[in-house]
């Protein structure tokens, strides 16, 4: 069995082979290098890698899709960039600062097409599988971004539909990149399903995790400003439960709270966490993101294996998201 850190290892060193940045003309492929040297925790190729060691100890077969996937991941968000507007990612200049709107734009394209043309490596008997939850996934992730823009402009977003919006945006590409470890891994359909519904759970307690950690993170741990969610009035699983458990006074209080543009940051953010903590928010938030823990580890359960023992590095992993502080 491998442990977590020796598959990221190995998603590292296949990155490096792939030598991106080496390729012309420079103005294309520079900046993908650029950003798949940024780093990150790798947690989409690693989750591949896992599922495929459920099921055997040689990882050759996953590691070109392990590494398309990141591929995709990392193309979207170097198009959500350009979308939002962002200076930074991961402590540096967004592409499209550092070098030009147009340029992040065809460079993320390319790295969409690079995604596909690694996936096409796999083993021609599964390439079929692997395309099919691919494209699905990937079209699913354009859904998810789209509702969230559409959301941006809508004031009466309800909790059910912000959980559909992350479970594309977010929790899909989790799910199907356990899905193509387990076909990497000559997995039969039902623990194939199993591991991709563990993945759906997995992915809708991360994303809560994350608006939870924007308010309630300790500043020196988090790896990024606390409250900018609320200063951007951004929808999150907190704001929309405040909403929901709000009477019409507190409501409107929330209202005007977050589309006064001269209220100093610290004072809008320090006020709308007070709203938070009398409607206990923090919480509803923490009891959602253990009921989605809780499904995720039963789908676990349901994948029958010779050995049991193997699902421990992925239990583990599970159990860390409840614990990350950043």
């Amino acid at each position: 069995m491998y442990t977590l850190e020796q598959c990221s290892s190995l998603v590292e060193e296949q990155l490096k082979q792939l030598a991106i940045g080496a390729k012309t003309p420079a103005g294309l492929y520079e900046p993908v290098d650029y950003v798949m040297a940024a780093g990150g925790k790798r947690v989409r190729p690693v989750l591949a890698l896992m599922a495929c060691n459920l099921f055997v100890d040689d990882l050759t077969k996953s590691l070109m899709p392990a590494v398309a996937l990141e591929v995709f991941h990392n193309f979207t968000l170097l198009h959500d960039d350009v979308m939002d507007n962002a200076d930074v990612r991961r402590n540096r200049p967004t592409v499209h600062k550092r070098w030009n709107e147009s340029t992040a734009i065809l460079s993320g394209d390319a790295m969409m097409i690079l995604a596909y043309r690694y996936m096409c490596r796999a083993q021609p008997e599964i390439l079929p599988s692997l395309l099919d939850t691919f494209t699905r996934t990937a079209l699913e992730v354009c859904e998810g971004q789209q509702y969230d823009m559409d959301f941006e402009q809508r004031t009466d977003v309800s909790i059910d539909e912000y959980l559909h919006m992350i479970r594309l945006k977010t929790a899909v590409l989790l799910a199907a990149c356990l899905k193509t470890g387990a076909i990497c891994g000559s997995a039969n359909a039902a623990n194939a399903e199993s591991l991709y519904k563990f993945g759906i759970s997995l992915g809708l307690t991360f994303q809560i995790q994350d608006d939870w950690l924007d308010v309630y993170a300790e500043p020196g741990v988090f790896g990024k400003a606390i409250g900018g969610d609320i200063l951007s009035g951004k929808k999150t699983y907190l704001l929309l439960t405040a909403f929901e458990k709000a009477d019409d006074r507190t409501r409107e209080e929330l209202s005007v709270l977050l589309n006064h543009q001269k209220m100093p940051g610290n004072e809008k953010i320090s006020r709308v966490k007070v709203i938070y903590n009398q409607l206990g928010v923090s919480d509803t938030a923490r009891q959602a993101m253990d009921g989605h823990y809780q499904q995720a580890m039963s789908h676990l359960r349901e994948v029958i294996l010779p050995d049991e023992s193997r699902k421990v590095v992925l239990e583990k992993f599970a159990a860390t998201l409840l614990k990350r502080e950043k």
